[in-house]
């Protein structure tokens, strides 16, 4: 009898700790798929509507706290301390957060992104850009880190992305938050950073695109080749209006080459920012009037600054440039040095829709990036200069157009001859 009974209790005892057994179970599963669940969650679904927005903690959603890891290792470094040193050379304090929205699903890799980078003025031509170009987008915006200045472009933000369908299949949006303006070649690497295609084109977000040049591209095998190679740029032209009014009438804008040509013939289109040559004559338009067939820059100069799609896995643009001037002109210019040819389209182009500038603005910052820009280009050759002796490329056309601009530096072949002796 007590042999029966306590038997009764062995099982009683054995089957409430697998009761216990059981619940610790189902909660270390829960707890492990709602943790991977939110470390995999990049953006919130939706934001706050814009009455809420007043307490909003603008952070992405591991909030910088996450780990990034390296070699299996964890808890070495922030998130947030992380892109600190990515974006050193910008002004600092700067917060940097990817991915606020997300795009649905993933572009294949082969395929081009967008990058670009929009105020809150140019919301509307660039919901223009997404509605057209259908493809990836990775673009970065600026917010101005004061409440409610950061408030009200949020729930601007928030509207212009739940809006449009096509923002939320193609659109990748990441947050720069800070105090200072026109850090243009830090919006350029962020984009550019998080962009998930293995090519990308870096844009001007006022630009309509009057042609598929994407779906030419990627259709082409020797371009695409040329692309793969990692040597190549494609340039597709850039035009704007005359008569500064018409560029506001993007709905009027020639779709095909036969119908640009007509209009330039007419007076009406020209080389974008015609009275600044420099900026996009080594594009030679003469020649892109007539051409049928791709081909090549011959006549680069180191002010040149066309739109042009390349490989991601390329020199980033130097974050000293901040305002206008040379901003782009020195993202190019290493781009060039690093060995990448410019191939010109035959029949593509973009053409700017017109906007008010801020001419005193303009006018201050392009006098010291002009400085900024004469000591940068002297740096780069002399640097990459080195890089290709030390790297044994320097006999080969990695370094043809190095040797082609950097010639024009005064003290440039001193300095290769003394770089060279402390390789023998």
């Amino acid at each position: 009898m007590r042999a029966a009974e306590g038997s009764k209790s062995i099982t009683k005892i054995l089957y409430y700790l697998f009761l216990i057994y059981t619940f610790c179970a189902v909660l270390y599963t829960a707890n492990y798929f709602y943790h991977t669940y939110t470390s995999e969650k990049a953006i919130p679904d939706v934001l706050p509507q814009s009455n809420d927005l007043k307490g909003i903690n603008i952070q992405s959603a591991n909030s910088g706290k996450d780990a990034i890891k390296w070699g299996g290792m964890q808890d070495v470094m922030t998130e947030e301390f992380f892109l600190s040193k990515v974006f050193a050379e910008s002004l600092q304090p700067t917060q940097v957060i990817p991915y606020y929205f997300r795009a649905q699903g993933t572009p294949p890799k082969e395929d081009i992104t967008i990058t670009t980078l929009i105020t809150a003025n140019r919301f509307k031509v660039f919901d223009r850009l997404v509605n057209h170009y259908k493809g990836p987008i990775s673009v970065t915006i600026h917010v101005n880190d004061v409440p409610h200045k950061r408030n009200a472009l949020l729930a601007q933000l928030n509207d212009l992305y739940h809006g449009n369908p096509l923002m939320k299949k193609f659109v990748d949006v990441h947050l720069v938050i800070d105090k200072f303006e026109r850090q243009f070649n830090m919006w350029r690497n962020v984009a550019k950073f998080f962009a998930r295609t293995d090519y990308v084109m870096m844009l001007d977000v006022d630009f309509y695109l009057c042609t598929n040049f994407r779906e030419k591209i990627l259709n082409d095998e020797r371009l695409m080749n040329m692309l793969r190679a990692k040597n190549t740029g494609i340039i597709i032209t850039a035009f704007e209006y005359v008569n500064q009014a018409d560029g506001y009438e993007h709905e009027k804008f020639p779709k095909t080459k036969t119908d640009l040509l007509k209009q330039v013939q007419a007076g009406q289109l020209d080389m974008f920012h015609a009275f600044w040559w420099r900026g996009h004559g080594s594009t030679n338009y003469t020649r892109f009037y007539e051409a049928d067939q791709l081909y090549k820059v011959t006549q680069y100069q180191h002010h040149y600054e066309p739109y042009v799609i390349f490989p991601k896995d390329s020199p980033w643009c130097d974050e000293r440039f901040i305002g206008y001037g040379a901003n782009k002109a020195a993202c190019l210019f290493e781009l060039y040095l690093s060995g990448v040819d410019y191939w010109v389209m035959p029949d593509d182009f973009l053409i700017h829709q017109s906007h008010e500038y801020l001419e005193n603005a303009r006018r201050m910052e392009r006098k010291y990036n002009k400085k900024l820009y004469d000591h940068f280009r002297e740096e780069l050759c002399f640097r990459y200069a080195r890089n290709f002796i030390n790297s044994g490329v320097w006999s080969t056309s990695v370094a043809k157009n190095l040797k082609t601009e950097c010639n024009k530096i005064r003290g440039f072949n001193q300095a290769i001859k003394y770089f060279s002796s402390l390789e023998s």
